[in-house]
């Protein structure tokens, strides 16, 4: 029988999809990352992959009657996630750890355990956990993320919007490679978030009503300076709040507290209203300026991956999303390396932001994605 392993958050979304592919005639193991331990972060809520959203997946992993296993990723998630998230910080951009979970977590570490423990259980050559997929038994990675994958007629595998377009994922999965989508099952892809409330209402599932966190699972309060200090344990220190001239406006509170874009918050009575345009790391300054300023039509993008289409070497007409809840628009993409593109807007977009994820689509298909380095 086909082997699946299900990453199990203990939300209503991964519970579907282990549903699902049960349904589909897997052999399905539920999966769920500790990452962290709630009070080192003081987390007090129910939120993704904490202690009480892992009693939840084991809840439902027993209504469903299949295995589940948590796997003790604290380590990786620090060091792969955490410390990534306040060096950005630290570099005065907006990072998106999302991104980084799905590259190194969950689509990388998660399912190199679970070879690994499918290939003991096999008795097979388990030549000390070498880690290369040749090693592994046949298994497949299903997650609840809203998106698609498809083969193309060439064998290449295409990464592309779900079908409910007000839940879409694919602007997180821009990283996967061919050999991470061959192995990859996203069984909501063609379902929408009130139909998969539905399937988990008729099964009874304790989670079928569970509401969904906007937070970043590690800041679910959304104060990320207040964590970033907490974390690191020591503060960040005042500097000038400065115009584009160079004039001192005021003081602020340190750089992390700050990002492109921003202007609530930042303390100082003026005439009119004032916003974050760049921040000046080794000048630990920030820059104010007018909203009009804001906007720009280029970006370079570095670590970019090329997920459903080979490495382009000419300039490519396409859509570009710099953030997740940010609308496409039509750009120019122009590569200058394999793994480094600029992108072109046709008209000015606002608050492209240094950290941020530029993810690039032909219609309903991610070409690829990469980690915004220059905006102006």
């Amino acid at each position: 029988m086909k082997k699946a392993l299900v990453g199990m958050s203990g939300g209503v979304d991964s519970s579907v999809a282990a549903y699902l592919v049960r349904e589909a005639g897997y052999d399905v193991t539920g999966a769920t990352m500790r990452l962290f331990d709630n009070e080192t972060i003081g987390i007090t809520d129910r939120t993704c992959c904490s202690l009480s959203s892992i009693e939840d997946a084991c809840a439902v992993a027993n209504r469903l009657g299949i295995s589940y296993v948590v796997y003790d990723m604290r380590q990786d998630f620090r060091r792969e996630v955490i410390d990534r998230f306040v060096s950005s910080y630290e570099r005065g951009e907006t990072p998106n750890p999302c991104v980084a979970c799905n590259k190194y977590l969950k689509f990388d570490r998660l399912y190199q355990l679970s070879a690994a423990d499918l290939l003991r259980d096999d008795d097979g050559c388990g030549q000390n956990g070498c880690g290369a997929d040749s090693c592994f038994p046949p298994l497949s990675i299903a997650t609840g993320h809203y998106a698609v994958i498809e083969k193309s007629p060439s064998g290449r595998y295409m990464l592309r919007k779900g079908t409910d377009l007000s839940k879409d994922q694919s602007y997180f999965l821009y990283d996967l490679t061919q050999e991470q989508l061959a192995r990859t099952l996203f069984p909501l892809g063609g379902l929408t978030k009130p139909e998969v409330r539905e399937i988990a209402s008729s099964l009874g599932l304790v989670n079928a009503k569970k509401r969904e966190s906007q937070d970043i699972c590690f800041v679910p309060g959304g104060d990320y300076a207040s964590f970033i200090c907490g974390y690191t344990g020591h503060d960040y220190p005042p500097g000038d709040f400065v115009s584009t001239d160079g004039t001192v406006m005021g003081t602020h509170r340190g750089i992390i507290n700050y990002t492109i874009g921003q202007r609530k918050g930042l303390g100082l009575a003026l005439k009119k209203p004032a916003y974050v345009l760049d921040i000046d790391t080794a000048g630990n300054r920030v820059i104010l300026g007018d909203n009009e300023e804001l906007f720009t039509r280029e970006l370079t993008a570095d670590h970019f991956n090329w997920v459903s289409s080979a490495p382009v070497s000419g300039d490519l007409r396409a859509s570009a999303r710099i953030r997740y809840r940010h609308h496409e628009a039509p750009a120019t993409v122009i590569p200058v390396s394999e793994t480094c593109v600029r992108i072109i807007f046709d008209e000015p977009q606002r608050a492209i932001t240094r950290g941020q994820s530029v993810v690039v689509y032909d219609g309903d298909y991610v070409l690829g994605g990469g980690i915004i380095s220059w905006e102006r």
